[in-house]
């Protein structure tokens, strides 16, 4: 008798695992036919990035893609959706007109984006061109007096030329499977250029701020400053804060290595240059909350409703272009999770939350204060009771690519998992699981406070060669098969995350985070 009862219970579970494996199945078709074959992806990425135009933080292009994508959650029938604010962020801005050229001893019409929340000229100028040197604060005694009205250059060597070396590139099979098997996870890359120069950090921005402050004083009319990149390609940054107490600073155009090396040249030969420009700014001062885009498929398992998986790509950019594969693709890809998965008929066990950040190109202030808000403190690591209600956090924020992974951030127990999730896509390229970590992207917001966050593993394309933060960051630059591919696999993992019994397991809580 008792091992007929043993029989039936043991035939039972298996049918039980057989059904839910058939289930899993036919759910992963659906997916995979909705994401490839009736994918909306592109689409999404039109209204982010050519409907809305540039989204540098607090700007109207922002604005406009976070209500767009609002009311599309909406429409796809997602509930909860809205703009939620998560605390003060600083001025918008937005560039409303730019021109410059220079008039002598030639025409010749500039490539040059003026920098983030720099003013502009107050109508059409005309000056002459002058270079200056200054190295300490006392060098710029030599030029009181004589730069009112000038347009004024620094003498810096041209961009290393590396014409010859391709764009766009995918990681090779020795590099993933040098990233699968590594042992640990070294510190977090860096993403952004690092600052350079005479003497310490802090000795270098005291310079810039006396130079900056002594050109307002000056009245001088424009700088010029050297781009990062090559071939007409301008990266950009900012050239003021957005802080609405920050102090006036001159009008500045970063310019193309090649217009900035040639009005250089120009003016060491002696040959005098003479330059037009006219560039209007806005600064918006109305609404100085920063926002996040949020919206919710919701539970429907009675005692794992409340609990979350929650995937997030950053929606704002930088001024120059619009801000395609940084990071309109990473939130095109969210989006298209979202809408794949409501296509689908997907009646999830936990709530699956979207959450679309803002204003971190500055620092990660739309992840790190959603995180303060919602979760917890990193300083403190007081924990707010949500802080144990999340399962997972995925985020996209490394351009156009195509997933070829993912990074554990350190949590080994994770590994076999995602080893399984992605089997079914090892014939498009995503097999690769490594223990070590990227930096700078807003998985890290969650990290910090215990909550297992992760970033997917991409390829490289032109991402750090030419688009990122660059006047070359279009809706050209993105890759519709690769966005397919990461929105079916970010669609399959957000699935297994929401039916699993178990919370996704989760590292040692970090400790609290020292001034």
């Amino acid at each position: 008798m008792k091992k007929q009862l043993l029989y039936t219970l043991l035939l039972s579970a298996a049918t039980s695992l057989s059904a839910f494996a058939q289930t899993d199945q036919q759910m992963l078709e659906r997916i995979k036919e909705e994401g490839l074959n009736k994918s909306e992806v592109m689409n999404t990425a039109f209204y982010l990035t050519d409907v809305s135009g540039p989204r540098l933080a607090n700007s109207p292009g922002l604005k406009r893609a976070q209500n767009w994508a609002v009311n599309q959650l909406k429409t796809w029938g997602m509930v909860n959706a809205t703009r939620e604010p998560w605390g003060k962020f600083g001025k918008g801005w937005e560039v409303q007109k730019n021109y410059a050229a220079i008039t002598a001893p030639y025409y010749h019409a500039i490539i040059a984006i003026p920098k983030a929340w720099t003013p502009g000229t107050n109508g059409p100028i005309k000056g002459d061109v002058v270079v200056i040197k200054a190295d300490s604060v006392s060098d710029l005694d030599k030029y009181k007096g004589t730069l009112k009205g000038k347009i004024v250059m620094t003498d810096v060597k041209g961009n290393l030329e590396d014409t010859f070396k391709p764009d766009a590139t995918r990681l090779t099979d020795s590099a993933l499977t040098a990233m699968a098997n590594s042992t640990g996870a070294p510190a977090a890359q860096q993403r952004r250029p690092q600052a350079t120069g005479r003497g310490s950090l802090a000795a270098l921005l005291a310079l810039r701020q006396a130079i900056s402050k002594f050109y307002v004083d000056e009245g001088v009319a424009l700088v010029l400053s050297q781009a990062r990149g090559t071939d007409g390609t301008v990266f950009t940054t900012n050239g003021a804060s957005f802080a609405d107490t920050a102090h006036a600073v001159v009008p500045e155009l970063e310019t193309s290595g090649e217009d900035y090396q040639r009005i250089l040249r120009l003016s060491k030969a002696g040959i005098k240059v003479e330059m037009e420009a006219d560039i209007k700014t806005e600064f918006l001062t109305n609404d100085l909350q920063g926002y996040d885009v949020v919206g919710e498929i919701p539970g429907t398992d009675k005692k794992l409703k409340d609990q979350l998986v929650i995937i997030g790509g950053h929606l704002d950019s930088w001024h120059a272009a619009t801000g395609a594969t940084d990071n309109a693709a990473g939130s095109a890809v969210m989006l298209e999770t979202m809408r794949i998965l409501k296509r689908v008929g997907f009646k999830p066990r936990r709530t699956i939350r979207i959450v679309l950040w803002s204003s971190e190109e500055q620092g990660l202030y739309g992840s790190k204060y959603y995180v303060l808000n919602h979760f917890g403190d990193p300083k403190t690591m007081v924990l707010k009771p949500e802080q144990a209600k999340v399962s997972a956090y995925y985020n996209l924020d490394n351009g156009t690519g195509k997933i070829r992974g993912v990074y554990l951030q350190g949590n080994q127990a994770v590994g076999p998992i995602f080893k399984q999730w992605l089997a079914p896509f090892n014939d498009m390229g995503a097999s690769t699981v490594t223990i070590n970590n990227t930096g700078g992207t807003d998985h890290l917001s969650f990290d910090a406070v215990g909550i297992p966050g992760f970033q997917f593993i991409q390829d490289s394309m032109d991402y750090g060669t030419r688009t990122h933060h660059s006047n070359q960051d279009t809706y050209d630059k993105l890759s519709e098969a690769d966005l397919k591919q990461a929105a079916t696999i970010t669609a399959w993992f957000v699935y297994n995350t929401s039916q699993r019994d178990e919370m996704m397991p989760r590292k040692e809580l970090p400790a609290p985070v020292k001034n």
